[in-house]
């Protein structure tokens, strides 16, 4: 049986449809909570798959949060062993840094909502073509410069570096496409503050858009993600 292993930062960011979608292809599935777990016992767990998942903290916060160094550390000897990882949201932030890359606050402000991505034509050719035209949810006030060695695949007008491809086994999504109107009824209270302070965002927007959009990006974003996991994990 294939494993999979998702590190986990808050409990209600998990892996929603994914889920489902390595379920179907008979993964055993565990989750590691980041704060409170030993990190270091995922090198013998050896996982066919690792995710990392979202969460409100960033990629820079190992003074507030020391996790985040041997959570780097694995994440980087995962690369450099060409295992296959994916990183969502956070966890594609970690990856970019896990590769040398500068995290931090954008400067264009938070994206919170729901939008098309602009895909690059190796965009087009990868996997997330399947997402094009589609909006898809953002939920993230960082973002970090494009690790040497990485394809750009897709962008959006306040964030240029939405996800990465490095090498044959490594994607990095700043967006989210794991997730379903469901799940986010958990962000919307485990964020409630976040929204609060977020100016032309409130939680009955989102709920609106996501009950418009999910629906579109649970059908494709499964599809995508499948497609994908299939690639680096047969």
């Amino acid at each position: 049986m294939k494993t999979c292993v998702a590190i986990r930062h808050v409990a209600f960011e998990d892996l929603d449809l994914l889920e489902g979608v390595l379920a179907a292809r008979g993964f055993a599935i565990r989750y590691v909570e980041a704060p409170t777990d030993d990190l270091s016992s995922l090198d013998a767990l050896a996982p066919d798959l690792l995710v990392v998942l979202g969460g409100p903290l960033g990629a820079y916060d190992e003074e507030m949060f020391p996790f985040l160094l041997p959570e780097l550390k694995l994440v980087e000897r995962r690369l450099q062993a060409d295992r296959p990882i994916l990183g969502l949201c956070l966890g594609a932030q970690i990856m970019a840094r896990a590769l040398g890359a500068r995290v931090y606050r954008n400067p264009a402000g938070k994206e919170l909502g729901w939008s098309a991505l602009s895909l690059t034509s190796t965009g087009e050719a990868s996997v997330l073509g399947g997402l094009a035209d589609t909006p898809v949810l953002h939920w993230h006030g960082d973002t970090f410069d494009l690790p040497h060695g990485a394809e750009l695949l897709a962008s959006t007008p306040q964030t240029p570096h939405q996800a990465f491809a490095w090498g044959q086994r490594a994607l990095a999504l700043q967006f989210h496409a794991e997730v379903t109107a469901r799940g986010l009824e958990r962000w919307y209270v485990g964020h409630l503050d976040e929204i609060a302070a977020t100016a032309g965002v409130s939680v009955a927007e989102l709920r609106a858009d996501s009950h418009h959009h999910a629906p579109l990006v649970q059908k494709r974003g499964g599809a995508v993600l499948g497609q994908w996991v299939d690639l680096v994990c047969a």
